[in-house]
């Protein structure tokens, strides 16, 4: 039997399909989204806003400077202006690091302040420090209305599509508007970003839209890797801001609106969450020789503009902002298999990048 004979032209055509496939480009990355985003989505970050924290020597000689963003208005205000008194008066100068707890925090301040094994008294407070009292940790720098401008944020969980695709003024288009974001969290009933920081949004008393539209909504930034908090004693001690610790593990999220948080480590985390751990309870250093000294804490505003650091975050109510969240909820890029479809609040870290000095 003579078979038949098939032509070029044909074999060309039946491949053009997987041609054509093979030549789709394969899905952005969420790092590419952000090498992407245009200048003007970019917000700067005040320099005011800005804490230099400089840490003794590494083993090796290398300087380890970390810097901080701290919470902008209205949140934390009271805790956030004393941290720049404190800066501002020199006070961190010469504090430790004093526990490094596995998996939860690093914690920062004067050695002999509340420490039974102290070998000295406790470094006298600057005057003019504020103490915010116990509900301020709850609530108080929080609440804001629903429509209120203030916080414009762009809020993913998944009961909010009963009442539309935002609350208040945002009005941010998702990449595709039948698949959302998804972004999840077992302490709050909805998530979202302002400001280039990570928040929580809940109604008091656990009341829901649905039956009262009206009441305020309370907002409170969260506990995710590279937070900065306050640390107290027992309640009602709110903590002025001399003691200060970082997230390095898994978040902890019970903590939220029990502590309160006042920045984020934008550069040089690895210098505190590679810290040899504490052997004490809580993490606390048991040999005096394992803390760490910090030679200086300085607001950046106030460093010569030839050591000034500058950084911007990716404006979090931004069109680049909503491809790289959606992106990080549900990876397609060559190495994924099964898109997540929704992400927690913290495996969403605001893109911050440096834009000067060293």
């Amino acid at each position: 039997m003579t078979r038949p004979l098939i032509s070029l032209a044909a074999l060309l055509a039946l491949a053009a399909p997987s041609f054509a496939q093979e030549a789709t480009p394969a899905p952005p990355s969420p790092a590419e989204i952000v090498d992407q985003a245009p200048a003007e989505e970019w917000v700067v970050i005040p320099p005011e806003d800005l804490l230099v924290m400089t840490l003794a020597p590494a083993a090796d000689g290398s300087e380890r400077k970390v810097v901080i963003q701290l919470m902008p208005a209205p949140f934390s205000q009271g805790w956030v202006e004393n941290i720049r008194t404190l800066a501002r008066a020199n006070w961190y100068d010469g504090i430790s690091v004093n526990r490094v707890q596995d998996n939860y925090v690093v914690q920062w301040g004067d050695p002999n302040y509340d420490n039974p094994e102290a070998d000295g008294p406790a470094k006298p407070l600057p005057e003019g420090l504020q103490v915010p009292n116990s509900d301020a940790v709850i609530s108080t720098p929080y609440t804001l209305s629903v429509d209120e401008d203030l916080f414009p944020i762009t809020w993913t969980d998944a009961g909010r599509h009963e009442f539309g695709r935002t609350y208040g003024s945002a009005n941010i288009p998702w990449p595709d508007a039948r698949n959302p974001v998804r972004i999840t969290g077992p302490y709050a009933s909805s998530y979202g970003f302002n400001s280039g920081f990570p928040f929580a949004l809940g109604f008091p008393y656990g009341l829901q839209f649905r039956i009262a539209p009206t009441k305020p909504m309370i907002a409170w930034p969260v506990h995710c890797y590279g937070m900065v908090g306050v640390g107290r004693g027992m309640s009602p001690d709110t903590g002025t801001g001399a003691e200060l610790y970082t997230v390095i593990g898994h978040a902890p999220r019970h903590l939220d609106r029990n502590i309160a948080l006042v920045g984020r480590v934008v550069e040089g985390i690895e210098h505190l969450s590679s810290l040899p751990r504490g052997k004490g309870q809580l993490g606390f250093y048991e040999d005096e020789a394992m803390r760490t000294p910090i030679l200086t804490v300085r607001v950046a505003a106030d460093l010569p503009a030839s050591e000034r650091p500058s950084f911007e975050y990716l404006a979090t109510n931004g069109a680049s902002f909503a491809r790289y969240a959606e992106a990080r909820a549900n990876r397609r890029d060559p190495f994924f298999i099964v898109p997540a479809g929704g992400a927690d609040i913290c495996n969403i870290p605001v893109p911050v990048r440096r834009t000067g000095s060293q």
